[in-house]
């Protein structure tokens, strides 16, 4: 694994500096400073000692064998010193050195040249252009960090150095511990897949927060992510969730696809914890560090002061959770407890001039009582207040119990003494109620997934040879978008359900194509090169007889070849009518980073409109499906409302399921849209009326 950068019996700093204020020297102090149990080998060829250690010339000149090389010097030497380190056989490296592909071409073709030399050494490299790394454990700080945090069970890894010395400084201000902490920099070869690997099985690390802006491997990383959320918690903050300057998509789904959408999908069904903010991220660190996650939704909240109980309970509300209903000894308990003017119902109030006793009471019925999940402390500074005798109390009952207590003490100075007695007995304290109860809900929200049972993709019964030979032969004619036409036929091997439609190009050819289809019916044009047909006049519906077939077929023609002269025209569609059911889309748009990314949402005209939709990373579930059919805000419509009959959801469900097995089995289709999928009432089942699809060049 990362043994060698984690637990290194030997050290040298490649570019140690006798000079105060330069990197090589304090990362030199920092690892002396530490009490690092190893040996440290400053290397300098202008230096005999530095910080009272003997100074080597080069890396070939230690007496003794080096498990990591820690390289602080400028960019132009790097390689020649790797060619050093080879000859020594150093199994690992720390590039602090900057001016690699973060600084322009130049730096970009010197990165990737020490890539090719480690990989070439079998040296193990984190960085370029990072922070270094530091295991409290071992006492180990190599890294240019202002100061060593002390031992924790949280891990930490970033991509941005600044934020490293940020999260630093805000757990040295709280007294939060780590157990490693990791700057990744440019990721030459280390990544936050090798280091969720490394820290699943760290005996130190119970909790894992990160910083990415991107992954090497999307598929990859939530195949490991997985894995490792199913031991731990994984919470990630990701920055960078725009497409600024990507391409225009050609699909719907494209167009509403992205980035942001796809990590968002991701993390999801990784079972990773998406921090949306920094400070997000220091709240549940704490909610997951100091507290285990709840057993269920349900939460109990003491206050002292009604609005903010009021406040927390709308938070609640909003979230996952939901109010505890106290059982009726509970209430007892309280009012004996209680004085007459307090809330006995959740949330309870124990009044303004409640000493910590009132809190005693009120806490451990809540505690007791098989209805509350876990507990929420709010408290104000009153002139009654015993703010630290109550910060005691609620340590010493947490302690007694497995359910989660959190607590928000609300205040400045008031609180600093308290601060320290909840700190010390793992009791994660906030400055407002809102990011309790969010670090709440997140922690509920990892224990649902976590004992989700893991299922495996359904695969059906198709007819891939079909969209094989579909596939090759559009891109040996370098047809790389499929109209109506095509991808009926593809979408038709994968199992869906579409209507009856014959291709003319005379008008007695559509005369009798309307005989055969029947009354009323659908025309349109039929066209590799015309995808929004609506746009342009090429559609018809609600044909009702031979004369109005006649005309919508001329019309259909006349405005595509008008329209769009330089377009291949395959003739006239003449389409059965679907009447009745609801409409949705299905779409897919292939994503950079991890493939295929399916699509759901309300169909139709309006869903780039609603914007409507749910997306996940392909192969889908069952659960997956279900999922994305609940999350959508019109998923009441498919329900049935106001006396209709409930849409026909398990066919919705398997639909999905077919298109991810389609956009899995063949990686040559980049964007896919089935726009309108009607779904009939419930046990009906649901057909394909439109459909498009773009594949890649060879």
């Amino acid at each position: 694994m990362l043994d060698n950068f984690f637990l290194p019996r030997s050290v040298a700093v490649i570019g140690a500096s006798r000079e105060e204020g330069k990197v090589g020297h304090d990362i030199l102090k920092n690892l002396v400073e530490s009490n690092y149990t190893g040996k440290t080998f400053p290397i300098n060829p202008k230096a005999k000692e530095i910080l009272g250690l003997p100074a080597y010339a080069s890396v070939l000149d230690t007496p003794d064998d080096i498990d990591l090389a820690v390289v602080v010097i400028p960019p132009k030497f790097v390689l020649p010193t790797l060619d050093e380190m080879g000859e020594k056989r150093i199994p690992a490296a720390i590039i602090i050195t900057a001016g690699f592909k973060e600084s322009g071409i130049e730096g970009a073709a010197l990165e990737r040249e020490a890539a090719k030399k480690c990989r070439a050494y079998k040296i193990r490299t984190m960085g370029p252009n990072c922070l270094g790394l530091i295991n409290t454990a071992i006492g180990l700080n190599a890294s240019f960090a202002p100061a060593m945090p002390s031992k924790g069970n949280i891990a930490f890894f970033s991509q941005s150095g600044a934020l490293c010395t940020a999260i630093l400084d805000w757990a040295l201000g709280a007294d939060i511990g780590f157990s490693k902490f990791v700057s990744l920099g440019n990721k030459m070869d280390v990544d936050e897949v090798d280091l969720l690997r490394a820290l699943a099985n760290d005996d130190e690390t119970e909790v894992i927060l990160g910083y990415v802006e991107g992954v090497k491997d999307g598929i990859e990383f939530m195949r490991v992510a997985e894995e490792v959320s199913r031991k731990k918690p994984i919470i990630i903050t990701k920055s960078g969730g725009t497409e600024a300057g990507a391409k225009a998509a050609s699909s719907h789904t494209g167009s509403l696809a992205g980035s942001e959408r796809a990590f968002t999908a991701a993390f999801h069904q990784s079972g990773i914890i998406r921090a949306k903010s920094i400070q997000d991220l220091f709240d549940y660190a704490l909610g997951f560090a100091y507290q285990g996650t709840p057993a269920g939704p349900r939460v109990c909240l003491i206050t002292n002061a009604g609005g903010p109980g009021i406040i927390a309970a709308d938070a609640v509300e909003r979230s996952g959770l939901r109010m505890a209903h106290l059982r009726k000894e509970t209430i007892d308990k309280l009012r004996e407890g209680l004085p007459p003017t307090a809330a006995l119902y959740n949330p309870v109030d124990v009044i303004g001039d409640a000493k910590s006793d009132r809190y005693e009471t009120a806490l451990r019925a809540a505690l007791e009582d098989e209805q509350v999940d876990c507990a929420i402390v709010i408290l104000t500074p009153q002139a009654m207040t015993e703010v630290e005798e109550t910060a005691h109390v609620v340590a010493r009952l947490a302690a007694g119990t497995e359910k989660p207590v959190m607590t928000t003490f609300i205040g400045g100075p008031a609180m600093d003494q308290a601060q320290k007695v909840l700190n010390e007995a793992h009791i994660p304290n906030y400055a407002f109620p809102e990011n309790a109860i969010s670090s709440l809900d997140a922690s509920y929200g990892y224990q649902e997934w976590r004992t989700k049972p893991r299922t495996k993709p359904q695969v059906f019964d198709v007819n891939q040879g079909k969209v094989a030979e579909m596939i090759a032969a559009s891109r040996a004619a370098r047809r790389f978008e499929l109209g109506e036409s095509d991808a009926r036929e593809v979408i038709t091997a994968y199992g869906f359900a579409v209507p009856k439609s014959i291709i003319v190009t005379t008008r007695a050819e559509a005369l009798a194509a309307a005989k055969d289809v029947g009354y009323p019916l659908v025309m349109k044009i039929a066209s590799p090169d015309i995808l929004h047909k609506s746009d342009i006049g090429g559609v018809r519906v609600g044909v009702a007889d031979d004369e109005e077939a006649v005309r919508a077929f001329l019309e259909i023609r006349e405005n595509a070849q008008h329209r769009m002269p330089d377009a291949e025209i395959h003739g006239v569609a003449v389409q059965q009518m679907i009447r009745g059911g609801k409409e949705v889309i299905l779409g897919m748009k292939r994503d950079s980073q991890f493939g295929p990314m399916v699509m759901f949402g309300l169909g139709g005209i309006y869903v780039e409109v609603l914007k409507d939709v749910s997306f996940r990373i392909a192969p889908l579930t069952v659960e997956d499906a279900g999922e994305m059919l609940h999350e959508i805000r019109s998923a009441a419509l498919l329900r049935g409302v106001r006396g209709e009959k409930p849409a026909d959801l398990d066919a919705v469900k398997e639909s999905l399921l077919r298109l991810s097995q389609l956009v899995t089995t063949n990686p040559q289709i980049l964007e896919l849209d089935i726009n309108p999928l009607v779904v009939f009432a419930q046990g009906e089942g649901a057909i394909a009326i439109d459909a498009r699809l773009t594949i890649e060049g060879e």
